[in-house]
């Protein structure tokens, strides 16, 4: 993986934040975990205001229901500044490929976004596989998506992380693990995959705010997506967290720390099995 990310500076007292016209930010393990808002997060989201979109590579929820989530958390984040893979991803099913039937392995709010948005899902014949976050992957759920797969169906994947980052040091399995389960057993790697590194993402956040990569810094906590995917575009990235490279532990130390972000290494948290590493071998190299 490459490790050449460019290089920002926090100065003290959050000098850094004048300078800074937009925003993209992370979400899991940069201003959330699981059920409680990271500190700093609001003081983050206010100072910007109308200025910052959230990208994340999120499948499990639509932007609508993680507003509602995150107000929840003291978050108020309006459902127009949410960018999520899992709702990008079924959009662009919808839209490139109208009248496909699909194979949905996802949450139930997903599936009832892809009907909204006009998704034939199905269970058979499937011209498509698109692998979600799904908290109740079951046996039974990877030999349908492996059998539709070897019949001919193409796999698209909302996002290779293998974890993200969950309360007292703990991590939670994301969908690059059920997709090392489907690899395994199918061998067919994916045709698209839509999250973070790969561009999509970062394109509609800039989109959206109207905004220039030389003017938005990305602030998140994985190296492997949040670093790499903005080094893609030639925006600056903060990194916040335990990994390597990163300027404070958590957003609350943007504002007072001075420290740059060094090129970072991967480290045992963000660390992928051998077939989700192929995974995203081919994602450095997609344009979406």
């Amino acid at each position: 993986m490459s490790t050449n990310f460019k290089t920002a500076m926090a100065p003290a007292n959050g000098e850094w934040l004048t300078g800074v016209r937009h925003l993209l930010v992370d979400l899991d393990g940069t201003l959330v975990r699981q059920q409680e808002a990271i500190d700093g997060a609001a003081e983050l989201l206010a100072h910007f205001h109308d200025r910052y979109a959230i990208v994340s590579n999120n499948s499990t929820h639509t932007a609508q229901g993680l507003a509602l989530r995150l107000r929840r958390l003291g978050l108020r984040v309006p459902p127009g500044r949410i960018v999520l893979a899992g709702e990008l991803a079924v959009r662009q099913l919808a839209q490139q490929h109208p009248g496909a039937r699909v194979l949905l392995i996802g949450s139930p709010s997903l599936h009832r976004f892809a009907r909204a948005e006009g998704c034939e899902l199905v269970q058979a014949n499937a011209d498509f596989v698109l692998l979600a976050l799904d908290m109740h992957f079951s046996h039974a759920r990877l030999a349908l998506a492996a059998n539709e797969l070897l019949r001919g169906a193409r796999l698209m994947v909302t996002n290779a992380d293998a974890t993200h980052p969950g309360p007292q040091g703990r991590v939670v399995p994301e969908t690059g693990a059920l997709l090392a389960a489907v690899l395994a057993a199918s061998g067919v790697q994916p045709w698209r995959t839509i999250g973070k590194p790969a561009p999509l993402l970062f394109e509609e956040g800039l989109r959206r705010l109207g905004a220039e990569p030389a003017s938005t810094v990305v602030v998140g906590d994985n190296p492997l997506t949040d670093a790499e995917g903005a080094a893609r575009l030639g925006m600056t990235c903060l990194l916040v967290g335990q990994a390597p490279g990163a300027v404070a532990p958590t957003v609350a130390g943007l504002f007072r720390r001075s420290s740059p972000v060094a090129a970072p290494e991967e480290s045992p948290q963000y660390l992928l099995s051998e077939s989700t590493s192929k995974v995203w071998r081919s994602v450095r190299t997609e344009v979406s």
